[in-house]
């Protein structure tokens, strides 16, 4: 589809140029719709699009030059890309990577996702800075398929955003399955789980993943060492058959929780979650660990976070460096602890890979206790 002129709108009236790429289907020309996010990291763009926790967003990549190093399946993140959308300033046809299996167009191609690209992309950051992540809509609006800009318009100003949504029932699995052969036995939820997760879960345990709206007493009723409580999109407020089963599991087995999953366990205690004005999407994010005033240098993905004024009944254990957000708790006398970043970090950075271990720890103390 290069060569297509095509233009973005978002629900707010701004209105960017660009080159239709990616995926389209010109027999059923319809928008991209979702809510305009930007992510600024410099590597990673094929785990960034196949991360579920997408879901509902278009993603606005900040670094001008995407696709160099192509693509290999090995780096999916999972089954199927829940984006809407990406949103390129240049993007390389031709890859230089020995472990390149595809070119970004074809692995774009392969997932049905549409692209615009030639777009000024600092513009759209800075704006998106100002007003905030806000819904929006792109298409061609020249050669087949093509639409006006009014029509575009329309789509981006009926796109609900992802706050009161409940986009998790998008990607979770319809069933339960079994990853790794660790000494312990883990049940995971899947939110929205990324496969670099399961890969250090099952360094430790045998995961079973089962669907997110698996309630608590199914769970236990397979006596696991510890609970895991995975990434994944949308607002943890409108997943409350998922904070009523971490609530049905604290204090009755060692939970971890990663993204919304940290969000979910905020919730079960009784805290608030908001949402962020655009979100932290990037891979090199300053955290502080409180414990011993270390930095760590995180991945990150999502536009909801725990309001610090809320919490009662756990411990702050990590800050956000650029903006204070909540990034860790630890729950008063219950084996339960979650960060708002992805330890996992697929590509990286790796600072916080620890933290998986510190999770087969709580499980072997609970267990000795």
């Amino acid at each position: 589809m290069r060569g297509q002129e095509a233009l973005l709108v978002l629900a707010d009236g701004a209105v960017f140029e660009g080159e239709a790429a990616g995926w389209w289907d010109p027999e059923e020309p319809l928008p991209a719709t979702g809510e305009v996010v930007f992510n600024t990291a410099m590597t990673g763009y094929q785990e960034i699009v196949t991360d579920p926790s997408y879901a509902g967003q278009i993603i606005t990549f900040t670094y001008p030059h995407i696709g160099n190093y192509g693509a290999t399946r090995a780096d999916d993140e999972s089954r199927d890309a829940f984006c809407r959308g990406v949103i390129l300033r240049d993007l390389s046809e031709r890859p230089s990577s020995w472990r390149a299996e595809e070119s970004l167009p074809a692995f774009l191609d392969r997932f049905r996702v549409p692209a615009l690209v030639g777009v000024d992309t600092r513009r759209l950051t800075r704006h998106l800075r100002e007003a905030g992540a806000i819904p929006g809509a792109f298409a061609p609006v020249s050669g087949p398929g093509a639409l006006d800009q009014a029509t575009i318009a329309a789509a981006a100003s009926a796109e609900p955003g992802t706050l009161g949504q409940d986009l998790v029932a998008e990607v979770t699995t319809p069933e339960s399955y079994f990853s790794g052969n660790g000494p312990r036995r883990v049940v995971a939820y899947d939110f929205g789980i990324k496969r670099t997760i399961l890969a250090h879960l099952s360094r430790i345990a045998t995961v079973e993943v089962v669907p997110a709206s698996t309630p608590a007493a199914e769970v236990l009723a397979r006596r696991p060492d510890g609970v895991f409580l995975s990434n994944g999109p949308g607002d943890p407020a409108a997943v409350g058959y998922a904070v009523d089963a971490v609530a049905g599991l604290l204090g009755r087995v060692p939970v971890f929780g990663i993204c919304l999953g940290h969000q979910l366990l905020g919730e079960a205690i009784g805290a608030r979650t908001f949402k962020l004005d655009f979100g932290h999407h990037g891979a090199n994010h300053p955290v502080r660990r409180l414990a011993d005033n270390a930095v760590e240098i995180t991945s990150q993905n999502h536009s909801y976070a725990v309001a610090a004024d809320s919490i009662d009944t756990a411990d702050v254990t990590h800050l956000n460096l650029n903006d204070g957000v909540v990034e860790g708790l630890a729950c008063h006398d219950l084996p339960a602890f979650s960060v708002q970043y992805h330890p996992e970090a697929g590509p990286g950075p790796h600072d916080a890979a620890y933290l998986f271990d510190r999770f087969e720890q709580l499980m072997a103390a609970t267990r000795r206790g």
